[in-house]
């Protein structure tokens, strides 16, 4: 398996509960920006035997990128909501939630929306 791709899967695993990512931010992350599809495709190439958080990535929107009522559309709303996540219309809240959500918040003192 290629190297950048062990990156994008390790970038998933990083995610830690409660938290969401855009496909944009995952490629960012492992050295690939501007690969977003990228990443988007290697979720649907999982090897057997790796488990991903794979419904912690979002569009950069925060919107989830499953058809609204598809079975993983459901799957991916229920697993976020089990974790905290806050989940409207298919739609999770970036600034609450994204990555780096704390990191603006500590340097910037954003208020929280």
């Amino acid at each position: 398996m290629k190297e950048e791709y062990l990156r994008v899967f390790a970038a998933i695993a990083a995610i830690p509960p409660g938290r969401v990512a855009s496909y944009g931010a995952i490629a960012a992350r492992a050295g690939l920006p501007g690969r977003a599809r990228l990443v988007g495709r290697l979720l649907g190439e999982v090897p057997d035997g790796m488990v991903l958080p794979w419904f912690r990535v979002l569009r950069s929107s925060g919107q989830i990128a499953m058809a609204p009522g598809s079975r993983g559309y459901r799957e991916q709303c229920r697993l976020l909501k089990a974790e905290g996540v806050e989940v409207k219309n298919g739609r999770v809240p970036l600034s609450r939630f994204g990555l780096d959500a704390d990191i603006d918040h500590a340097i910037w003192g954003m208020p929280e929306s």
